[in-house]
Order: structure tokens, then C-alpha cells, then sequence
């Protein structure tokens, strides 16, 4: 079968000849429809994230797939049903109490392997198999657009981990910020207006410009960090309830503290780089106390979370999955998938047909 992966020492992704994987006992064979490119795609290429399978001299990318059961090999799935993927899967040695208790997200980096990214074979080849535990089932009519529900799922977990750091308190949230206006900033901006009155995005284009044609017909406030950075957004705009980043631009983990306004939280799903900067420690501190605000970092999701994702995407409007998926691309010219422009937003390789 053909596969899309990296070589060791390589700085660009190419297509492998591989055997067809046999599921083991408790496992299914999967028949790979489409797989989502994202920026940790791009870091995982560039050397910056991630690493390769033990023993290996390639690792099999991608990390957001969509498929169906092509051998149920004695699971509770039949052939045919779709599929989505989790991410996060057990070292060799074992599954640990995070895995037992279905809370994968939140295990120690050095205790998991991520498919796709860190220590094992994602999903981009044309099989691929999986314990049916991290399998999950989604609408046959969402088949198109099922690599979206890991994204998603990666917002659901920082929306849920960023309400529960206000539960000890009666929270009453009306404004929301992303900062960020890519991908995965789109789509939580979208989810987010059912639950803020008012929602904000920032990002660094100039108009005309698709992402910003999205963040309006959303009903949301475009915000050009260039003129105004997120500490001044309270002055130019409003306090925000809650803040979710999206860029991996450091220095906005420290901004977002004045950005936020009494009794808010911010969720931080960037990863930067090592960064060294000034921030004034004393006044971001007395910030935090004073105003009761929070800062939580969030990274990855869990089974619960893809399922909030899959009931996500159902309601999410034709017209925001048709603009924001800019290239579905084949194998054949899969390259494209990994290009990286101004008109790119959300790209695919497409394996198979349903």
C-alpha cells in the first residue's frame, strides 16, 4: 500500500511502499478515506516537534483521519462503518492509569506516543489499523468532512478544561477572543458563538482575505494584532471572559493577562519554541490575583471529547466547511496538501472513495 512519510533527514514528505497492516486481537483494519494537514504537520516535517518511531527510519504522517472498518476482525464495528481515530496510544510497555481511566489527554508527553507525530505511524497510508477502544464511530454523511472531528475534539477539551477552572464560582461569560485565525482558530470560533454573546478573532492578514471573510460572516470582530496587540484590546474593544490561543507566538501567553477581564481564563494550546523575553513577573502576578484570572494550557483530547467533536461538526453550516477546506488533494499530487500560503486554510489527502 502507499503511505505518505518522513525520512529520517529529510525535510519533505514522500509516498513509501509499505506492506498492508494485519489487525491483531481486539484490533480492526480501517480503509483510510481522507487525512487532515495541520501546523504540527508542518513543525513535525521541520524537525521542531515530534520523533520517530523506535527502530524506525520513517514515520507514516498524519494525526487527523477519517475511514471505514474494512475488517471488523471480531470487534463490536461492521464493515463499512465510519471511523475517527484518537491520537494517543500506549509505549510499548504498557498502558498506564491515564489509558485506564480514559484520560489519555492528560498523561506525561514521555509516557504516550502520539500517531503521526511522536514515537509512532499516523494514519496517512491507504490501511491502517487500530484497537477498536480508539475508534470512533461518526454519521455516515459526515464522511466527507471527518477529519475536521479531531480538531475539534482538540477544542472541546480546552473550552471544557477552561470552564472547569471557573466552577468554583457562578461564571457568567459574554465575550470570547481567538487569537489566531487559522484552521483550528476558525473552528472554534465557530463553536464558540452559541455560548458568548460576543466573539473577537485575531489575526495579522490584510483584506481582502478568506479567513477574514469567515471570522465576519460568523458574526464575530476581525482584530489586526498590528494594530492593536492584545494588550490593548480591552481599550480598543472590551475585557474578553475568555481567551483562546492558537498561534504559538510566546509573548501572547504573558499579553493575554491584561487582555482578560476579572474572573477570566485563558486557554493556551500553542506550543513555541524555547523563548527567551521580558515580561514585568510582578504586575502579571498581581494581575492573576487581583482579578481572580486563570491561565490553563491544553493539549490533545480524549474519546469523550471526539464525541463532543462529532456532534460539533453536524451542526456546523455547509458554508464554513466548503470555505474553510481550501484542497482535498490525491495521492498523486499530494504535495499540495503541504503547501503553505496565504490561500491556504485547511487541507487533505484523500485515499479513498466511501
Amino acid at each position: 500500500m502507499d503511505a505518505i512519510a518522513l525520512k529520517r533527514g529529510a525535510d519533505a514528505p514522500e509516498i513509501l511502499e509499505k506492506p498492508r497492516p494485519e489487525p491483531d486481537s481486539g484490533e480492526a483494519l480501517v480503509r483510510t478515506l481522507a487525512v487532515g494537514v495541520d501546523g504540527t504537520d508542518h513543525e513535525v516535517i521541520a524537525g521542531r516537534h515530534g520523533n520517530f518511531p523506535p527502530g524506525e527510519d520513517h514515520l507514516v504522517l498524519g494525526h487527523e483521519a477519517v475511514g471505514v472498518v474494512e475488517d471488523p476482525n471480531g470487534t463490536a464495528f461492521e464493515a463499512g462503518d465510519v471511523v475517527v481515530p484518537t491520537v494517543r496510544r500506549p509505549l510499548a510497555d504498557g498502558a498506564t492509569e491515564f489509558f485506564e481511566r480514559g484520560e489519555p489527554d492528560m498523561a506525561p508527553a514521555d509516557e504516550v506516543a502520539e500517531r503521526g507525530i511522536s514515537g509512532a505511524h499516523g494514519f496517512m497510508s491507504q490501511y491502517f489499523t487500530s484497537p477498536a477502544e480508539f475508534l470512533v464511530p461518526i454519521p455516515d454523511g459526515l464522511a466527507e468532512w471527518g477529519f475536521l472531528v479531531e480538531p475539534i475534539s482538540i477544542s472541546e477539551k480546552a473550552v471544557e478544561t477552561a470552564r472547569a477552572s471557573r466552577s468554583a464560582f457562578e461564571w457568567r461569560p459574554e465575550s470570547a477572543l481567538v487569537l489566531g485565525n487559522g484552521s483550528l482558530g476558525l473552528l472554534t470560533l465557530a463553536t464558540l458563538g452559541d455560548s458568548f454573546e460576543r466573539t473577537y478573532c485575531l489575526g495579522r492578514r490584510d483584506r481582502p482575505d478568506a479567513t477574514i471573510d469567515i471570522v465576519e460572516e460568523l458574526g464575530a470582530t476581525y482584530v489586526d494584532s498590528r494594530e492593536t496587540p492584545v494588550p490593548e484590546i480591552p481599550d480598543a474593544h472590551e475585557p474578553m471572559d475568555f481567551v483562546y490561543e492558537a498561534t504559538g507566538y510566546a509573548p501572547h501567553a504573558f499579553e493575554t493577562v491584561s487582555a482578560l477581564a476579572p474572573n477570566g481564563v485563558a486557554a493556551l494550546l500553542g506550543v513555541p519554541e524555547s523563548w527567551t523575553f521580558e515580561v514585568d513577573g510582578g504586575r502579571l502576578h498581581r494581575e492573576l490575583v487581583m482579578g481572580n484570572k486563570a491561565l490553563v494550557g491544553s493539549v490533545n483530547s480524549n474519546y469523550r471529547h471526539f464525541e463532543a467533536a462529532v456532534e460539533t461538526l453536524s451542526g456546523l453550516p455547509d458554508w464554513l466547511k466548503d470555505d474553510l477546506v481550501t484542497g482535498v488533494h490525491d495521492l498523486s499530487n499530494f504535495a499540495d496538501a503541504f503547501a503553505d500560503d496565504e490561500t491556504t486554510i485547511k487541507t487533505a489527502v484523500k485515499f479513498h472513495n466511501q
